[in-house]
């Protein structure tokens, strides 16, 4: 009963089994990616918080393999299904149908040249083609030479000191969370605490201009984390792709245009944001060198005006509500929906099962004591 009510509770649950991927959070990077085009002109990409690795798995089709998912393979679809209506003489298709047949190009599926891909998770990850798979903790300072080397072989630094990719990457991706413990309050804390500690090392490798994107649980007090990062990037979005729960805290936070501050330079000792001021031009700070503009609002919250060049003050208790976004159209699966399944429906096995999972002390002592409370002989639970 277990995998028939997960399969009908949970559309996206079924079809990433169907699909091939690893866990249904694919479905959430596609449609981020159809929202935001992630993925163009990428080629060299870090991804956080990787385990399973369907996040890395996308990467894997899209960027070494060339494939086009999700609406990109929609449009592919629809492109054929013109042509074969032309030659079988078909005139009923609507005009506008026929402007986009001839304004669009042929769809190509081109894999892409000089493709690199790290991916870092405490646990073990099943390996990937085209991935470099890291097991280590984004939290701790030593995890940055290792993915320096990692995404250059020549990279010989070991210092926490001032870290820079010599080659930096186009994106960071980061879809980790904490394990919740059902205090909202403690939970939205420590997952604001791992993306921190995401942003520090995606300083370290992105390239100005680079894209950053991380699950964010949004609370109360999650508009200060929006203003901290727009400090270091252009354009902040918060986006909620519609194979996410609409029951879920969680939301994606998508930083465009990476730039950091004149003089800045990456630093796990002094991690920006804890009590660090960034030089500006001309010697002065970055608090002193912005004009911003405050205004309270009456449920508390300070709206800030950013100066000429965008920025919001380092340091002190500024608030900035960025814009929220819903990934995905209304014929998208909804993931809080009962759907019903199709006849002769068979429950697939996952895709990659854990490879570490937490409860693997677990049954290997219940297989000792010869199974489910005893009942069972020694030797027949798998």
């Amino acid at each position: 009963m277990g995998k028939s009510s997960k399969d009908k509770r949970d559309a996206y649950y079924r079809l990433a089994k169907e699909q091939g991927w690893r866990a249904r959070s694919a479905f959430k990077l596609l449609q981020l990616d159809e929202e935001f085009n992630l993925f163009e002109g990428v080629t060299r990409v870090v991804d956080l918080c990787a385990a399973p690795g369907s996040w890395s798995q996308v990467l894997s089709r899209v960027l070494i393999k060339g494939e086009r998912i999700g609406r990109a393979s929609w449009e592919d679809k629809r492109y054929r299904e013109i042509l074969r209506s032309r030659a079988a003489g078909r005139q009923d298709l609507l005009p506008g149908i026929e402007n986009e047949a001839e304004n669009a190009p042929p769809p190509t599926n081109a894999p892409r040249e000089g493709v690199k891909i790290v991916a870092i998770d405490l646990q073990p990850m099943s390996p990937l083609e085209g991935i470099t798979c890291l097991k280590a903790d984004i939290t701790h300072p030593s995890t940055i030479p290792l993915l320096l080397h990692a995404l250059d072989p020549e990279y010989t630094g070991s210092s926490t000191t001032s870290l820079e990719a010599s080659h930096p990457v186009d994106l960071v991706l980061s879809d980790g969370a904490p394990d919740v413990t059902g205090l909202h309050d403690l939970d939205i804390y420590i997952q604001s605490q791992l993306l921190w500690a995401a942003l520090n090392l995606a300083l370290c490798v992105l390239k100005p201009g680079g894209r950053f994107v991380a699950k964010i649980f949004r609370g109360k007090d999650v508009d200060l984390l929006y203003a901290q990062l727009k400090v270091v990037f252009e354009r902040v979005t918060v986006a909620k792709p519609r194979s996410s729960r609409a029951s879920s805290v969680e939301a994606f936070i998508v930083c465009v245009g990476f730039r950091p501050p004149p003089g800045f330079k990456a630093s796990l000792d002094h991690p920006l944001g804890a009590g660090r001021k960034l030089d500006g031009a001309g010697g002065e700070t970055l608090s002193s060198a912005v004009e911003t503009t405050y205004k309270l609002r009456d449920d508390g919250t300070v709206e800030v005006e950013f100066g000429e060049d965008g920025r919001a003050v380092e340091g002190g208790d500024v608030r900035w509500v960025a814009p929220f976004l819903a990934c995905g159209d209304l014929s998208a699966f909804d993931a809080d929906a009962s759907h019903k399944l199709p006849e002769g429906h068979i429950s697939l096995d996952p895709v990659q099962p854990p490879t570490a999972p937490p409860y693997r002390r677990a049954l290997e002592e219940r297989k000792k004591l010869g199974g489910a409370y005893g009942k069972t002989k020694l030797g027949e639970v798998k």
